[in-house]
């Protein structure tokens, strides 16, 4: 058997090209959810969708993916990352192909339920070989141009979803999905090498708790707005969580495989570092949401119109993924981290100042400091956590950092939701009905049938002093989050142990990385 030296482990010659594989597979997942949010106004009308339907449309996705990452992660570690993808992408197709025909909002619930488990498959395996494939002086280079890529996701998807819309119908926006995951199966198959770790028994008890927990505790918070913590639904979610988690982390602790390595959070720049991104997810979880509905429903704009808006922040994102390749290694992540989020604060500060009546300036110029801040912090920050993560764990520990996000996301979608529906209902007059109390788009459908030109301009009013409290918190936590940042991240950053060159050897014949300390 031959084994190689992990010291000084020779790099693939195609790993850059590797790298635009793996930034394609992470790509579809930033595009589906942006473009469908770009699609609901249209979408609720032609599938006659109720508000509950399209909260399911939304959350569906999101409690399957949060639910099951950490498990995907623990898969991908055991039976291979490029084989987890392969799989992941191959149901994200698939169902993508089912949502462009849904008939019913029954339909495209269950297709989305199949491609939030086809995400939750990518999601860890890509990042976990984009961890083994670069070492650390070129790692940083890797995470901003996955960033890079991402951020054209972001604000491209809602370009060609709403050009779609205007064009075709709402279900166009996930024929997007299909090409790229097309090339991107044919790519992965091609040029990507598998990898995994040593193999080591199966978990399926603490696989079992970790997505009923997960699956709970995001259920708990995206029920938390509508109820309350008094509400039976809520306080039933809340008990399953807080069992389920414990028991996890209990059953983790004792047996000698555990899927999830928990020694990882005795790292600063993996615990801290985690952390500090969930409170920016929280913060800016749900504000792209709100400030795609207020350009729609606030200011009239078209699909395709809100999506052009948000190229300004495309843009200066790839000014901050450049400017932070470049700077990470004189810097540090915990510079460009902190600095990052502190632009991105300000930018949220902006956006909290917005009415009913601004125009575009205001808003181009709080999305330039988002994207900028963002392409600064996010990829010094993402570095920082898995480079702390033993090659050997690289799935696992890629997924717990995702998991932790994706609760944040959660978390910050249904508080900033919270917020913005009731600053709304209390800023709407008494005299205004309750339909139009529930949405600025139940009041703007009764002020179209009603011709109440008045109730447009109310409804427009309440909805930008709920958006401005939202975006004010947003502020707030990404505020904090920079604060963490500065606390518990490293000044640059442990060098992590060199990856192994795993590539296509069995399981078994693996070496785990010597000096290992987790």
């Amino acid at each position: 058997m031959q084994v190689h030296d992990v010291a000084t482990p020779a790099r693939n010659p195609t790993r850059w090209w590797i790298l635009v594989v793996l930034c394609l597979t992470t790509l579809i997942l930033v595009i589906d959810n942006l473009a469908l949010s770009v699609a609901v106004p249209a979408l609720a009308e032609d599938l006659h969708a109720s508000a509950q339907q399209i909260q399911w449309i939304l959350d569906s996705y999101m409690l399957v993916f949060a639910g099951l990452l950490l498990t995907s992660g623990s898969l991908s570690d055991r039976f291979g990352r490029k084989r987890i993808m392969v799989i992941g992408l191959t149901l994200f197709g698939a169902a993508s192909v089912v949502a462009t025909v849904a008939a019913n909002p029954g339909e495209l619930i269950a297709a989305r339920v199949v491609m939030g488990i086809g995400g939750a498959l990518i999601m860890p395996a890509a990042l976990s070989i984009m961890l083994n494939l670069f070492d650390d002086e070129e790692r940083h280079k890797a995470m901003s141009a996955g960033g890079a890529v991402a951020m054209l996701g972001l604000v491209g998807s809602p370009v060609i979803g709403g050009l779609l819309i205007d064009q075709f119908w709402w279900g166009a926006v996930f024929l997007i999905n299909i090409p790229i995951v097309a090339i991107a199966l044919v790519a992965t198959l091609v040029m990507v090498p598998e990898s995994r770790g040593p193999w080591l028994r199966p978990d399926p008890v603490g696989a079992i708790l970790s997505v009923i927990g997960m699956v709970a505790l995001v259920w708990t918070i995206i029920e938390l707005p509508k109820g309350g913590l008094h509400h039976g639904g809520t306080v039933a979610g809340l008990i399953i969580t807080v069992a389920s988690l414990i028991a996890f982390l209990v059953w983790e602790s004792r047996i000698e495989h555990p899927m999830v390595p928990l020694r990882l959070f005795r790292d600063r720049d993996f615990a801290g570092g985690s952390v500090a991104l969930t409170l920016v997810q929280i913060g800016n979880g749900g504000l792209l949401l709100v400030l795609s509905q207020y350009l729609q429903f606030g200011l009239g704009y078209s699909p395709l119109k809100a999506g052009v808006a948000f190229l300004p922040m495309a843009i200066s994102a790839l000014v901050g993924n450049g400017a932070g390749a470049g700077l990470c290694p004189k810097l540090g992540c915990r510079t460009l981290a902190v600095v990052g989020m502190l632009v991105m604060a300000v930018g949220a500060l902006m956006l909290s100042s917005l009415t009913a009546d601004s125009g575009i300036g205001m808003i181009s110029v709080g999305l330039v400091a988002l994207g900028l801040g963002g392409g600064l912090a996010t990829p010094a920050a993402v570095t920082a956590i898995l480079g702390s993560v033993p090659p050997e764990q690289a799935g696992v520990g890629s997924a717990l950092n995702d998991t932790i996000q994706q609760a944040g996301v959660a978390l910050g979608v249904a508080a900033l939701g919270s917020v913005l529906t009731t600053v709304y209902a209390h800023k709407m007059p008494d005299s205004t009905s309750a339909t139009a109390h529930k949405s600025i788009g139940d009041a703007l459908a009764e002020a179209a049938r009603t011709g109440d030109n008045g109730l447009v301009r109310t409804a427009r009013e309440a909805f930008a002093g709920g958006m401005s409290v939202s975006f004010g918190v947003s502020a707030l936590g990404v505020l904090a989050a920079a604060i963490l940042a500065l606390i518990a991240l490293r000044g640059r950053g442990p060098a992590p142990e060199p990856a192994a060159d795993t590539a296509d050897a069995p399981a078994e014949q693996i070496p785990v990385p010597a000096g290992n300390t987790y």
